[in-house]
């Protein structure tokens, strides 16, 4: 009976031991031919902080989160009515200054007509002075009601400068306010998806509060690390494929886009400790974007898988690199995004 027994535990042991190798092995990545090197990773993009840039309450925000956004789109509103009533006064300011522009420019008129006259006169008076047709007194107080004339021009078109100068300063003030307004319209600047809604209709926010946060879906990317003895080898714009640990089998066509100058520990997502504990070199591998426009509805950062980068582009890729993610994610059963 006791025989038996053992025989029973060792048989499950050995069984246990072998399925146990099984699954262990099924996490390996599979070997690679010389000169082409793994890394894993997560499906990662670029967060975009969409903020208020001036104080003020929140009117309303427009998308919720998981939106698809697209550039210039507007995405919520600042309330603008103080903005509003300062600009009707800057506009009233305005008005004043280009009537004060016009009547200057009626008072040149006046002194210009004044001047005419006054040199007329005294034209006259010199010819008169030379017959001696009148005295040398006469001569010399229409020679200075010539002059006064003449300073009065020349302050009647400084007076002209200075509300031009009124105006301009006006219309700029105008013009802030109307780029304060436009600033109030939150816009997206790129195409993303919306990750966080971090402001309510009716919140009030500091200068540079933030409002949403984006993930950029024209930057979709893989970091992955790897020794020096590799990087040293891996040029910019090399080619490289990723795979995700939810649709097995399947690979997507990437580039080498960055490569760090610099070694570091690679950080806690890094599956096992004793590549935590190594120097590394960062790698981000970049998704194509044509890839990303294919896959849009289905992009989800986070999610876990492994880059394979070719070093040498002589070097043929492994068959089970070539199967591309198919177009319709459905044919995937396991599948739940991609990048």
């Amino acid at each position: 009976m006791k025989v038996s027994l053992r025989l029973g535990l060792l048989v499950v042991i050995i069984v246990g031991g072998y399925l146990g190798w099984q699954w262990w092995r099924s996490l390996q990545a599979p070997p690679l031919p010389e000169g082409i090197v793994y890394g894993n990773g997560r499906i990662e993009a670029v967060q975009v902080d969409v903020s208020a840039k001036y104080p003020g309450r929140v009117k309303e925000v427009l998308v919720r989160e998981g939106d698809l956004v697209e550039p210039g789109q507007v995405l919520a509103r600042m309330d603008t009515q103080e903005l509003e009533a300062t600009h009707a006064q800057a506009l009233a300011h305005l008005a004043e200054a280009q009537e004060a522009v016009n009547q200057s420019k009626a008072v040149i008129a006046e002194r210009e007509s004044e001047l005419k006259l006054a040199q007329a006169r005294l034209d006259r008076s010199e010819r008169l002075l030379k017959e001696k047709a009148t005295p040398q007194e006469e001569f010399d107080q229409k020679q200075n009601q010539r002059d006064v004339a003449i300073a009065a021009v020349d302050a009647a078109k400084a007076a002209v400068n200075t509300a031009e100068r009124s105006v301009d300063a006006a219309r700029a003030g105008a013009k802030q306010i109307e780029v304060q307004i436009d600033d109030a319209v939150l816009k997206s600047p790129t195409r993303g998806r919306v990750l966080y809604r971090l402001a309510e209709n009716g919140e009030v926010l500091a200068g540079g509060g933030k409002v949403l946060t984006l993930l950029d879906l024209s930057d979709i990317y893989m970091e992955i690390f790897l020794p020096s003895r590799d990087v040293a080898r891996i040029s910019l714009g090399a080619e490289a494929r990723i795979t995700l640990d939810v649709a097995p089998g399947y690979a997507g066509p990437a580039k080498v886009s960055f490569v760090s100058p610099e070694a570091q520990f690679t950080p806690k997502q890094v599956e096992t400790a004793s590549e935590r504990d190594k120097l590394m070199f960062r790698v981000k591998v970049q998704v194509p974007p044509e890839a990303v426009r294919r896959h849009l509805e289905k992009i989800k950062t986070g999610i876990r898988g492994g880059a394979y980068v070719r070093l040498d582009e002589s070097i043929p890729w492994p068959a089970s690199l070539e199967k591309r993610f198919p177009d319709d994610l459905s044919e995937i059963h396991s599948q739940k995004s991609l990048p």
